[in-house]
């Protein structure tokens, strides 16, 4: 079925998004910041900055109006950096239609508060939107989901009948979405593993090995479901494409944003300088702070978010916080 669909955001996600969807047949809008992006993406029909080489489909039309983007949406998808989802949603909240079925694509934790998208959206939409929201998370490179390369991914939502309309929109021969109704866990998985990658790409820029890259993935997963059982989470999220398949894909991925912050942080790099340098948001910078202050908050072990959050906001040398996370205090694999 065709429907009319806002994308709101004209990164690399977010353009992949709204190609795939223009691909599907769908009316979509795609809403980006400023008009002269606008200006390019209408005349060129490709996002030369975030995502070039990959046309637009002419089902797709820019616009920097988000009033214009969002109003009369069947689906509105949300896929700003999780830092712009309360002033931007916020906004696009005054011109939803009442039957909006919101899609959140952003993945990390609102750095001041710790809370999770959906806790974000409980605050600024109205009620009866944010019982609808449904939360997309899975191992999709942007670049890859451009070209039709095959990808699957899973779409988590309470309310059955909107999961369902948004599982639908977004399936295609090359673009395979499952659902679950665990909202907590999709996220959790979605935003933490980008701690992880940051780690990950730490670990590879020093050299440390192949054993090493594995054992930091299985100890992040240990991490981040002992994280999202305390927030409720199914544990079998974890096992599944928005946990595993995502943390795997984000920590040996080339493509990787977060990996590549760890690489460059192993090459001597300051973290202001890695940022500087780069064009698109690393989630995984700003999720390391808020992860850190949340497990600490719930009484969970993350020694390598707080590794993480060691090298990234209090200037500890990574190979000093790498022997750290070695020498610990020994303990049971499943404590």
């Amino acid at each position: 079925m065709k429907h009319s669909i806002a994308v709101v955001g004209a990164g690399s996600y977010g353009t992949c998004l709204a190609i795939l969807l223009g691909r599907r047949g769908h009316d979509v809008r795609l809403w980006c910041r400023s008009d002269e992006m606008r200006r390019e993406l209408d005349e060129r029909r490709e996002n030369s900055i975030y995502l070039p080489g990959h046309p637009l489909p002419p089902e797709v039309r820019p616009t920097a109006a988000l009033d214009d983007a969002v109003s009369g949406a069947r689906i509105v998808v949300g896929v700003t950096p999780s830092h712009a989802v309360r002033d931007v949603i916020g906004q696009a909240a005054r011109h939803l239609a009442p039957d909006a079925v919101l899609v959140n694509a952003s993945k990390g934790l609102e750095e001041s508060t710790h809370l999770r998208m959906d806790q974000v959206y409980d605050e600024i939409l109205p009620a009866e939107i944010a019982a609808r929201a449904t939360f997309l998370s899975g191992p999709t490179f942007a670049k890859e989901v451009a070209l039709g390369l095959p990808s699957a991914i899973v779409i988590a939502g309470r309310d059955q009948d909107a999961t369902g309309l948004a599982q639908e929109a977004f399936s295609s021969e090359r673009f395979r979405v499952y659902s679950s109704d665990d909202v907590v866990g999709v996220q959790l998985g979605g935003a933490l593993k980008n701690v992880i990658a940051i780690c990950a790409g730490v670990c590879d820029g020093l050299g440390l090995g192949n054993n090493a890259r594995a054992a930091l993935i299985t100890r992040g997963l240990a991490e981040i479901a002992r994280i999202g059982a305390r927030q409720g989470a199914n544990p079998l999220t974890f096992a599944g494409l928005s946990g595993l398949g995502d943390l795997v894909l984000t920590c040996t991925g080339e493509l990787s944003r977060n990996r590549r912050v760890g690489l460059e942080l192993a090459s001597g790099k300051k973290i202001a300088d890695v940022i500087a340098q780069m064009r698109m948001v690393a989630e995984g910078v700003k999720t390391a702070r808020a992860a850190h202050e949340l497990a600490a908050s719930l009484g969970v072990r993350a020694p390598l978010s707080d590794t993480a959050y060691g090298f990234l906001y209090q200037d500890q040398p990574v190979a000093d916080v790498i022997r750290d996370l070695m020498t610990r205090a020994l303990r049971d694999e499943r404590d």
